[in-house]
């Protein structure tokens, strides 16, 4: 079914429309707008200068009506029509993308298309042009400049990053980025002083909830290298690890996840249990699926505040209340007393983050690998939910004629790493997932980075990252069978 909200078209977030069966409208909704710090639009400060601590908060149910449509006039595509591009300037080979619905506010989107004759659902997942592993159309920064084919990208004044079009999920992969602009270059037409800041780059892995409005290893949720030092990020944080790079290098970049877990059978609020909530709308003629995204959880907002104590550090004691000289000590009734005080102030526990075991992450420059960058890195699925939590929600009604969108407490199946590109002040870069690259990383990275020697004749272990693409779509459409 296809949705519609009627509010008038906010700036940087789409309008969705639908088609009516006759010619008297049903009642229209207004969707709430929350400015999530996933999709900021402000600029962001420079690579030297400390980067700020993106905001927490998480979109709200938005209610939107669904009712029956005739779709008989539709056609039934396979891919979808969108995006349009618009060159930068005249003989440009990077584009905008117009006609398209961007992630975020809190939303996100993926391209839909009406189900084959006979299927019991009425839309289906459907792929976008071209039909390979690259940038995501969606998923990314409108500021970040394009190519048609997906593979080129370019900045614009502060960092913003842009998400390829594919998780990954378990299992080990590989891709190669050349850098054509970056390392604190500055063309010689630059306007500005000379010491101004130059084009930069940030390469790396991020999971869905990373900001694109920032660069990569901004937070928790996304690990990277630095061009212009070679450190090795994440929560801000940069530390020494291997060669800096600029234009004309090229960088590899590794990950390596165990098996997938499945969902406990007997446990129903498992995380790990896949499951999807989507709405179906249209936007400029082309049907999406519409969820919201997964909002960043006060666990992973906490490692960020630096000043935070342990958490087995004992909490400072109460001062006594002042008592006037000229008024009888009284005792405190109830819980109004400092005892209460102390327990109404009391924090709910954070959650544990739990990790993925004998994860890792590395790094190759010019074909030389640069060692380990990230162990253990944090799970990529959502945190259980609270009892109270799952409760307020199952309390919440439907209004009758409409479908609400609901946080999804479960992996949607479209959740692991993705690689993550972080561009400044002009900066371009090339994307190679393979399968032929430049510099072939070894049978066997992990025993490279071991410093373990090769197999002799021994099968590759890792996997070129283009192979990922049609994998996935494979996934996403085994999910649309099971609904």
């Amino acid at each position: 079914m296809l949705a519609r909200g009627s509010s008038q078209p906010r700036e940087d977030s789409p309008a969705t429309t639908t088609i009516p069966l006759t010619s008297s409208g049903p009642p229209t909704k207004r969707r709430k707008q929350n400015a999530s710090a996933h999709h900021s639009a402000a600029d962001s400060p420079v690579p030297s200068a400390p980067s700020p601590t993106p905001n927490p908060a998480a979109p709200e149910n938005v209610i939107l009506p669904a009712y029956l449509y005739d779709l008989s006039t539709r056609p039934r595509l396979t891919v979808s029509r969108a995006p349009t591009f618009v060159p930068i300037s005249e003989d440009s080979p990077y584009h905008n993308t117009d006609q398209l619905a961007h992630n975020r506010l809190g939303f996100r989107y993926m391209p839909a298309g009406l189900a084959p004759e006979g299927s019991t659902i009425p839309f289906r997942t459907i792929e976008s042009a071209p039909q390979a592993y690259r940038v995501s159309w969606e998923d990314r920064s409108p500021f970040v400049k394009v190519t048609q084919d997906g593979l080129g990208l370019l900045g614009e004044k502060g960092f913003r990053s842009a998400r390829c079009n594919a998780p990954v999920r378990e299992g080990r992969w590989y891709m190669e980025v050349l850098v054509e602009h970056g390392g604190g270059a500055r063309p010689p037409d630059a306007p500005g002083p000379p010491a101004a800041e130059g084009a930069h780059v940030r390469l790396g892995w991020g999971r869905r909830e990373a900001p694109l409005g920032g660069p990569c290893g901004l937070d928790g949720y996304s690990y990277g290298v630095r061009d212009k030092t070679g450190e090795k990020i994440t929560l801000s944080r940069p530390r020494p690890y291997g060669a800096a790079f600029g234009a004309g290098d090229v960088v590899g970049m590794y990950i390596a996840l165990p098996p997938l877990r499945v969902g406990a059978p007997r446990d129903a609020h498992d995380p790990a249990h896949v499951r999807r909530e989507r709405i179906a709308i249209e936007f400029k003629g082309q049907e999406y699926f519409e969820s919201l995204e997964y909002p960043q959880s006060k666990e992973m907002l906490a490692l960020m505040d630096f000043s935070r104590k342990p958490a087995d550090a004992a909490p400072a004691p109460l001062p006594p209340p002042k008592k006037s000289a000229t008024v009888k000590s009284v005792p405190e009734r109830g819980a109004r007393g400092a005892a209460g005080a102390a327990a109404a102030a009391e924090p709910a526990p954070l959650r544990a983050l739990p990790t993925l075991p004998g994860s890792q992450l590395a790094f190759f420059v010019n074909g030389a690998s640069q060692g380990v960058a990230f162990r253990e890195l944090y799970d990529f699925r959502p945190l259980r939910a609270p009892a109270d939590a799952r409760k307020a929600q199952a309390k919440k009604r439907t209004r009758e004629g409409t479908r609400e969108h609901k946080e999804n407490h479960h992996d949607d199946g479209a959740l692991g790493y993705f690689p993550l590109v972080s561009l400044f002040n002009g900066a371009r870069v090339r994307l190679n997932p393979g399968p032929d690259f430049a510099f072939p990383p070894p049978p066997d990275v992990d025993a490279l980075l071991d410093g373990a020697p090769q197999p002799v004749a021994g099968a590759r272990t890792w996997r070129p990252l283009c192979e990922r693409y049609r994998e996935f779509m494979e996934e996403q459409w085994a999910l649309d069978q099971a609904e």
